[in-house]
């Protein structure tokens, strides 16, 4: 796993240094080494590597947010909430909607199954869009009228959202049937996360400004209560579908 692990980094360092060189994105490059060493490639990762693969894509996901987090400003998204809130669901929710009336007549799939595929077409990439943003910040460029502060918000909200939707209708699709329940989970679950993230912020605030910590081991507590937000139950919804006498304890991220 170690050699894997190993290749992963060397092999997308060096192919997005060489893509930067000649004028193209590193991600390519990234995107382009994951492909070559991969299994439909010259399949040089070991099956323990393959196996954990899920759970690293889960990981680079909650860094890349956290980082986007840690890189706003409560000041700068007073001034771009509202156009932030609509880049997150306006589009997305769009996307979903045509998906779901047009890929049934071109594709012949069933509208939930539209509905999965178009809550995969509405996802932003964090990985193109939160690195860039934070670099414009970084230089200046449209930070007076919070610009790239408000692409960063509507992003991040973007990817929560479109998460949650995805969680719904394949939850659906499994099932194979429709409860109105489920559509509860949309509303109930970004709500209680905002809350939840927002006082867990705000704790976390109030303890590093009384208590002196190096900056490795409050970057190493953050990102721990992080990955423990991504496998907390945070909402209680009674399932219908498997006809559960009781309420049964769901959790989305």
């Amino acid at each position: 796993m170690f050699f894997s692990l190993a290749l992963i980094l060397l092999a997308g360092l060096s192919l997005g240094w060489i893509c930067k060189k000649i004028g193209l994105p590193p991600l390519i490059g990234m995107i382009a080494a994951g492909i070559l060493i991969g299994p439909y490639g010259l399949n040089f990762l070991d099956a323990n590597t393959l196996a954990i693969g899920a759970d690293l894509r889960k990981i680079a996901l909650l860094v890349i947010l956290t980082r986007a987090g840690l890189n706003l400003n409560l000041d700068d998204l007073k001034k771009c909430s509202v156009p932030a809130i609509l880049m997150a669901f306006v589009p997305a929710t769009c996307e979903i909607i045509g998906t779901v009336i047009l890929a049934p007549m071109i594709l012949h799939i069933t509208w939930i199954e539209a509905a999965v595929l178009g809550s995969v077409i509405a996802a932003v990439s964090p990985a193109v869009v939160v690195p860039r943003m934070i670099k414009l910040i970084e230089q200046g460029y449209g930070t007076r009228q919070a610009v790239p502060q408000m692409i960063l918000a509507g992003s991040s909200l973007d990817d929560i959202y479109v998460i949650v939707l995805f969680s719904v209708f394949s939850s659906m699709a499994a099932g194979g049937s429709f409860q109105p329940a489920m559509l509860l989970d949309i509303p109930v679950s970004i709500v209680l996360g905002l809350a939840g993230g927002a006082a867990c912020g705000w704790t976390l605030g109030r303890f590093y400004s009384k208590i002196s910590l190096r900056k490795e081991i409050c970057a190493i507590q953050f990102y721990a209560i992080t990955f423990l937000f991504s496998v907390t139950p945070v909402y209680i919804i009674p399932k219908k579908a498997q006809k559960a006498p009781i309420k049964q304890i769901r959790y989305h991220f």
